[in-house]
């Protein structure tokens, strides 16, 4: 075997002993699910063998792919927490799943239908799975809250409905638990009409029902949309103040004073080539490179600035008409200060005031 087969190879058990989803793995995933759902299909019949063939094949990477982890794992001394962490027990449902229905002798067409549990692999790249999981967390005595009037509008529903329609109808509310079906449907909104109250008061429990499903699922969209606004904040928070802490411009500052910018700030990712500031424009803000770098066209020659400058104060300063067209050259993140928060800055900070007036004259003394 040549070197570079065996280096290839290295490399790749070494992605695959990694915790997370690989390229490889996401299309065996892909391929995996649609030949299952392939093979359950009656039409496609003369594809069968290829069907079952791309099943096996994947099934045989999955089962490598624990392994190779159950190896890595076991040399690290970290089996035992592999196994019982939910990563492992994926896993191992992915590589053990099948062949356990194909040897106890369940029909090879219903035991490859587990194979849709690799789904299942993919979860952990999910982008915001990990601040979903946070939202629940926190909001959880909320959500459970809701869950329980959830709980409670279903089974008086569904008492009171047995009551008063067991004997007009004895065939769909002849029991609590017949009459459940009604409640859920009826309070999810989804309305199916297979039993419907025919008595006036039945109905009224019914309309009371349905207005309940409105609150209830109301209850649980504001907590959740609540919840994610607060994480996103936070998150965003984090992230502006880790490139104010960055400008240099900041960095005389303490952590309160920084806490305090960075309420302020918000940031913008621009690509490259994008025009920042039009000359002759309305001035509302000023910015700061944190990352990157623009260009400041100015008559007869081109200014760069890069990270940890700042532009765009001269017409928060003075004239509040732009002087000159600003383009960022490359990939570059900027915080932004408006018009408002900027006099409340310069109030608060007299020694960022003195800093951002001298800088100002400078470059109007350049500038002429």
């Amino acid at each position: 075997m040549s070197k570079p087969l065996i280096s290839a190879l290295a490399q790749f058990a070494a992605a695959t002993a990694g915790r997370n989803m690989t390229k490889t793995a996401y299309v065996a995933v892909g391929v995996g699910v649609l030949s299952m759902v392939l093979l359950t299909d009656n039409r496609a019949n003369e594809a069968r063998g290829w069907v079952n063939g791309l099943l096996w094949v994947c099934l045989a990477y999955f089962v490598f792919e624990w392994l190779i982890r159950l190896r890595h794992m076991t040399r690290q001394g970290r089996l035992s927490l592999y196994m019982s962490s939910s990563a492992g027990i994926v896993d191992a449902i992915g590589a053990l799943a099948v062949p356990l229905a194909l040897v106890l002798g369940i029909e090879p067409k219903t035991a490859w239908l587990l194979s849709v549990l690799w789904v299942l692999k993919v979860v952990p790249g999910i982008p915001g799975l990990r601040q979903l999981r946070r939202v629940l967390v926190l909001e959880s005595g909320p959500l459970v809250s809701v869950l329980v009037i959830f709980l409670m509008v279903i089974f008086l529903a569904s008492v009171a409905e047995y009551f008063l329609e067991r004997d007009v109808q004895p065939q769909t509310f002849g029991s609590v638990p017949a009459a459940l079906w009604w409640a859920v449907v009826t309070l999810t909104t989804t309305g199916y009409g297979d039993v419907v109250p025919v008595t006036p008061l039945g109905r009224m429990v019914a309309a009371l029902v349905m207005i309940s499903g409105l609150g209830v699922f109301g209850l649980w969209t504001g907590i959740l949309a609540t919840g994610f606004a607060a994480e996103t904040r936070r998150d965003n928070f984090l992230k502006t103040w880790e490139s104010v802490s960055k400008v240099p411009f900041f960095a005389a500052l303490g952590p309160a004073a920084i806490a305090d910018v960075t309420h302020m700030l918000r940031t913008m990712e621009l690509p490259a080539r994008t025009l920042v500031i039009r000359k002759g424009t309305q001035g509302d803000c000023m910015y700061f490179i944190a990352a990157g770098e623009v260009e400041v066209d100015l008559p007869g020659k081109k200014v760069q600035l890069g990270e940890g400058a700042f532009f765009g104060e001269m017409a928060l300063l003075g004239n509040n008409k732009r002087g000159a067209n600003v383009a960022t050259t490359k990939v570059s993140r900027l915080l932004v200060l408006d018009l408002v928060d900027f006099r409340v800055l310069m109030a608060r900070h007299p020694d960022l005031a003195e800093t951002i007036d001298a800088e100002a004259r400078r470059r109007a003394l350049e500038n002429n």
